[in-house]
């Protein structure tokens, strides 16, 4: 195994460790989270699997030292903007397509860019680790995009109605995912 695999594994370990003990401050709330739980367990299950039995043969590895620096230096970008949005949200954070009680709009820090820098953060370091390690993780960068793309989607309809009259202005002055373009 190399050094630039065991820093991104690393890296995601730590991140998700974070991601759960933070998630433990949050404010109660719906989530429509659990509804396709079964799919994700099963999707999850079955990459590991071939993962297990190496499916994914080491050909399409990275071995270009200047693309492990790139693609690593993507993926803490990513992580870091992704930690930064969750401390701005503070106890408003939830699953995707959430509803917290008593809710905020949130929109100083990364939110002042981005409407949904979260998923911006975890898409980077999903490409980041595509660039630095295989391939292959363009499969979960196209995966978790429709996904998080859905999610927004989701998500602003209800800040439409939590929020009419600041959701469309905030709307208006920021990007969904990619600051200047979408």
């Amino acid at each position: 195994m190399r050094a630039v695999d065991i820093v991104v594994g690393i890296g995601w370990l730590a991140f998700w460790i974070y991601w759960l003990v933070s998630a433990a401050g949050a404010k109660p709330g719906q989530s429509r989270w659990l509804r396709f739980a079964g799919v994700r367990v099963v999707l999850i299950l079955l990459f590991l699997l071939l993962l297990r039995l190496r499916a994914f043969k080491q050909h399409a590895d990275t071995h270009d030292p200047v693309l492990w620096g790139i693609g690593l230096a993507v993926f803490f970008c990513g992580l870091a903007l992704a930690v930064w949005a969750r401390i701005y949200l503070g106890r408003n954070w939830g699953m995707p397509m959430s509803t917290k009680a008593d809710p905020e709009l949130v929109t100083s820090g990364p939110y002042g860019e981005i409407r949904h820098p979260i998923y911006t953060g975890i898409l980077l370091a999903a490409i980041g680790t595509t660039i630095a390690v295989s391939i292959y993780w363009l499969v979960a960068v196209v995966v978790l995009g429709a996904y998080f793309i859905y999610s927004a989607v989701v998500e602003e309809r209800n800040m439409v109605k939590l929020f009419p009259r600041a959701y469309p202005e905030y709307r208006q002055s920021t990007k969904m995912l990619i600051p200047l373009i979408l």
